[in-house]
Parts: structure tokens; C-alpha cells; sequence
């Protein structure tokens, strides 16, 4: 992992950490295609809070929606999505 130093802090890149999935913040309207695909509302997305650290790495805010990458050795890749809230 490899780490930044602020000027009050010291902050670690949990995106290069081998556990954390890959986040990425949709556009707008990429988020109202996914939210058509499957004919449902952003708060019936599984939640994910604006305070965990791969969400305040990629500066999500509230009401945004991030696509999560999981690889898996037998599935291969695992999508899901998030709604963020505060």
C-alpha cells in the first residue's frame, strides 16, 4: 500500500490494497441506464456510507452511485452497485 502525507495526516491508498474491490463513480447517465436495466430506484441499491475510505478516495457524494469490480476465480468478474449516502 502506498501512502500520502497530508499536512495534518497520513493517508493510505486503499485502492492499491489487494482486498478492496475497484470503485467506480457512474456519470449520470450511465447511473440512469443501470437504474432502467433493472427497473428499480437508487434507494433500492444496496447502501454504501460517504465516509468509507474508497468512496472518499474517488470524492463520491451523496445520491451517487458507484460500480463495484470483485474478481473471482470462479466467477471471473463480479459487478454490483452502490448507492451512496451520507
Amino acid at each position: 500500500m502506498s501512502k500520502k502525507k497530508t499536512e495534518k495526516t497520513e493517508t493510505i491508498d486503499v485502492s492499491s490494497h489487494i482486498l478492496v474491490p475497484k470503485h467506480v463513480l457512474l456519470t449520470k447517465e450511465e447511473a440512469q441506464q443501470v437504474l432502467e436495466k433493472y427497473r428499480i430506484k437508487p434507494y433500492q441499491l444496496p447502501y454504501i456510507k460517504r465516509s468509507d475510505p474508497a468512496i472518499r478516495e474517488i470524492k463520491a457524494q451523496a445520491g451517487d452511485i458507484i460500480k463495484v469490480i470483485r474478481h473471482s476465480p470462479t466467477a471471473g468478474e463480479a459487478i454490483a452497485y452502490r448507492y451512496v449516502i451520507e
